[in-house]
């Protein structure tokens, strides 16, 4: 199948059977397509629709993303993971708006230099929202392309993602490129799934190698696995005397860079008594200068990472006196009221335990009368 085959067959599917009301392909800008992008990168078109939709009501356009605050865009961001998309998105739309005059930029070296945005995505956003031919080769895509030839390898590897790259380009048409990209990219995500895809209805079964040899689940293959390394952590819910729990913004880099998370005590062989309580109760004096009046161990839970497990032993914790300011140094710090809205940036297991424990105590308040 020669390039001009390969883009007809693909563009006759979608016309047939392409999604065409995502909500991103309305009124579509380059601006809209670039925050789709990033949002769709290792995540699910479900769980990006509601998150997309309350990000552009909340910034209609690149200027204003880039006025706000990035603790709000944080917040907007708050369970979609990968936060450095976040950061990365609000970065780069200050560079737009200071070096571009708020005019998202059309060319592709320029698309390409912004923070965050890679040569498939910036390919993406010109492709999608310009017209322009651009091949890309997104997860869906390397799939596609990968079964089809019955390309070996890992697509992480060098060799193996120029091929790739080879092909893309080779089948990007000069026409309708708009409508071919968003084709390609279906054709992967809602045909050529990564578990029981469905050869039968796609458009390519007859000219797909992998399919002629049964062997379609092969390709691409999977990265190579590695075991995890285990991390652990004490994550402390501080309540004060009103019930409010004090919350300790992360460094800009890192883990969970910028969010706001529950103060930690790193697991040592130093902490006092079998379950680390003492270590605790002497950490809140020591740092905070208050005696602690209850201490409750919850259990344990497991946030996994892409290169490592993180197990966290949550601990409510009710302070013995009110303290208008924490004594903790280095990142900012707040008493947040929980029965209030909160505004912040929030990492999933945090907001997880929040929600936890307004079930636990859903006035709010304390428990119990603090001695």
């Amino acid at each position: 199948m020669n390039p001009q085959q390969f883009a007809t067959v693909v563009l006759g599917w979608y016309d047939r059977h392409g999604r065409k009301d995502l909500p991103w392909q309305q009124a579509r800008t380059p601006y809209r397509v670039w925050v789709s992008e990033v949002m769709l990168q290792q995540t699910q078109v479900a769980t990006v629709i509601p998150y997309f939709e309350r990000f552009m009501a909340r910034f209609p356009s690149v200027t204003a993303l880039a006025d706000a605050d990035l603790n709000a865009v944080l917040h907007l961001w708050s369970g979609l993971g990968y936060y450095a998309r976040a950061r990365n998105l609000h970065k780069a739309a200050v560079v737009v708006r200071d070096q571009y005059a708020g005019e998202f930029p059309i060319e592709f070296e320029a698309v390409q230099a912004l923070p965050g945005i890679g040569r498939s995505t910036a390919a993406a956003i010109l492709a999608l929202a310009c017209d322009q031919r651009q091949a890309i080769l997104d997860g869906n895509v390397k799939r596609v392309l990968a079964r089809l030839h019955a390309v070996d390898g890992w697509p992480g590897e060098t060799a193996v993602l120029a091929r790739l790259w080879d092909y893309a380009e080779r089948y990007t048409p000069v026409a309708r490129v708009a409508d071919y990209t968003q084709a390609i990219m279906d054709l992967g995500a809602t045909l050529c799934t990564r578990a029981r895809p469905g050869c039968a209805q796609c458009p390519l079964m007859a000219e797909c190698r992998a399919y002629s040899a049964a062997a379609v689940t092969r390709y691409p293959a999977s990265r190579p696995r590695r075991e995890l390394p285990v991390r652990a952590t004490h994550m402390l819910l501080l309540r004060n005397k009103r019930g409010d729990i004090l919350l300790q913004q992360r460094p800009p880099q890192g883990i969970w860079g910028g969010l706001w998370s529950f103060p930690e005590v790193a697991v040592s062989a130093e902490m006092d008594g079998p379950d680390g309580s003492d270590g605790i109760s002497a950490w809140c004096e020591q740092t905070l200068g208050r005696r602690v009046a209850r201490l409750e161990a919850w259990p344990a839970v497991r946030h996994t990472f892409s290169h490592f497990h993180l197990d966290i032993t949550p601990w409510l914790v009710q302070l013995g006196e009110n303290r208008a300011q924490a004594v903790l140094e280095g990142q900012p710090t707040v008493w947040y009221n929980t029965r209030t809205e909160n505004v912040r940036g929030l990492a999933a297991p945090v907001q997880r335990l929040l929600e936890r424990l307004q079930q636990a105590l859903p006035d709010g308040s304390p428990d119990g009368p603090i001695e």
